[in-house]
């Protein structure tokens, strides 16, 4: 029935009416009372904001320019799936490996070869676009044998392994650093395990700020480390344009990060179908607009300096457990972001996050990444007893995490996009014509 009421809805206008609703399940085209959806969209913008803040720090963008951005991404987002899909588009972590081993970045401080990394992020996001219009056009069944569980969790575990080393070396120069990231990693733990309701859900965030403080009390208060400088934090004024970066456009780094769009497009996927699920409405006729509109934010994000962009399982875990899915939660939660990031003073403040702390949020953040390709594979009942299954993971794992780079004439592929096109090249030829049936 509710199927049918939104479909009627849908003909009468592009923009759901938002009914209100006071109690029971908040469906996509209701809304709560004005005061319930500031603060349930509040809550939405805390989610996100561990993902969305400290992966531009992990590839040296400016955090401002990324909250700002994705901001603007998610009211894109919102306006091509006519305000029906509820979703938040935070920053990528799927970009990670890929804009390091293009930029040849550090691990900490601003990225001095930002502009090649935009570059190519908007070559994914187009990339990304051609995909999205096929989708509109011929529907998902063709990425689903392309890519099926076996293969996207394979690739998305090589990224998480492939990030492994940056994690490690950003606790690993002093044992002062070394136990700060140990000790960040337990907060963040025992958070996720033993924190109370929301809380929980804020792992990554509250244990930034558990290992920003100890790191203060250590260094600042106890000398035992480098101190923080608070110069930059105190001179940053609460008001001010973010610092937007123009692209510039290099062959080999679009080839290296243009692939990840194929990981975009197998993300949002899995979270469109469980908002599906979630609501017991199916939202697979909106599939090809959401991937158009997650598409359209990253190529905007990209012009302009912030990270590329992609639904966030954050915020699909905060409307599980409240069953309030209004989009209007959404386009309040981007509202705050683009406020947030015309004030240099919170980014004054994320940018002094102590490298340690940074590495220890990396070390769960990237582990997390490798981990859920085992959740895919379990989720989706992929049998390893089949060799096709198996080999194809294998070699995608050992490519990945080895960083087995490619060379074509003057271009050269990174290890992550070597796992991609692997995994996908060597499934279909595995489970092709040479596959023995008996």
């Amino acid at each position: 029935m509710s199927t049918a009421m939104g479909s009627e809805e849908q003909a009468r206008s592009y923009f759901p009416r938002w009914k209100l609703k006071t109690s029971g399940v908040i469906m996509p085209e209701e809304r709560l009372p004005w005061g319930q959806t500031i603060v349930s969209g509040l809550q939405h913008g805390v989610a996100m904001s561990g993902g969305t803040i400290i992966a531009p720090l992990l590839m040296g963008f400016d955090p401002n320019v990324a909250l700002l951005f994705s901001g603007i991404g998610t009211l894109i987002f919102f306006a091509v799936v006519a305000g029906r899909v509820p979703s938040y588009l935070g920053s990528s972590f799927a970009f990670i490996a890929v804009v390091i081993a293009a930029t040849g970045y550090s691990g900490h401080g601003p990225n001095p070869n930002l502009s090649v990394a935009l570059g190519g992020i908007i070559g994914a996001g187009v990339l990304y676009g051609v995909i999205a219009l096929i989708v509109m056009w011929s529907g998902v069944g063709w990425i689903e044998r392309l890519m099926p569980p076996v293969v996207t969790g394979a690739v998305v575990a090589a990224i998480g392994l492939n990030l492994a080393p940056v994690a490690t070396k950003a606790v690993s120069a002093s044992a002062f650093d070394t136990w700060i990231g140990i000790v960040t990693v337990l907060i963040i733990g025992v958070i996720a395990v033993s924190a109370p309701g929301l809380w929980r859900r804020l792992p990554i965030i509250l244990g930034a700020i558990g290992g920003y403080l100890l790191y203060w009390l250590c260094a600042n208060g106890l000398g035992l480390g480098k101190p923080i400088d608070f110069t930059q934090l105190s001179a940053a004024p609460w008001i001010g344009l973010p610092n937007f970066t123009a692209p510039s456009f290099h062959a080999d780094a679009i080839f290296l990060i243009a692939p990840v769009a194929i990981i975009l497009v197998a993300e949002n996927l899995g979270h469109i179908k469980a908002i599906g699920a979630m609501t017991g409405r199916s939202l697979d006729d909106y599939l090809g607009r959401a991937l158009l509109g997650d598409s359209l934010a990253t190529i905007v994000s990209a012009c302009g300096g912030g990270t590329g962009v992609t639904t966030y399982a954050e915020n699909i875990g905060v409307m599980a457990a409240t069953k309030v899915y209004s989009t209007l939660l959404f386009a309040f939660a981007a509202t705050v972001s683009i406020l947030l990031g015309f004030s240099p003073k919170f980014g004054a403040l994320i940018l002094s996050i102590p490298g340690p702390v940074i590495g220890g949020l990396s070390i769960v953040l990237f582990g997390l990444i490798a981990a859920m390709a085992g959740r895919i594979w379990v989720e989706n009942k992929v049998d390893f007893a089949n060799p096709a299954n198996l080999i194809t993971v294998a070699v995608a794992l050992t490519a990945g995490a080895g960083d087995l780079t490619l060379k074509f004439g003057a271009f050269t592929m990174g290890g992550i996009g070597t796992a991609t096109f692997g995994a996908i090249i060597l499934y279909q030829i595995l489970t092709g014509p040479l596959a023995r049936t008996e």
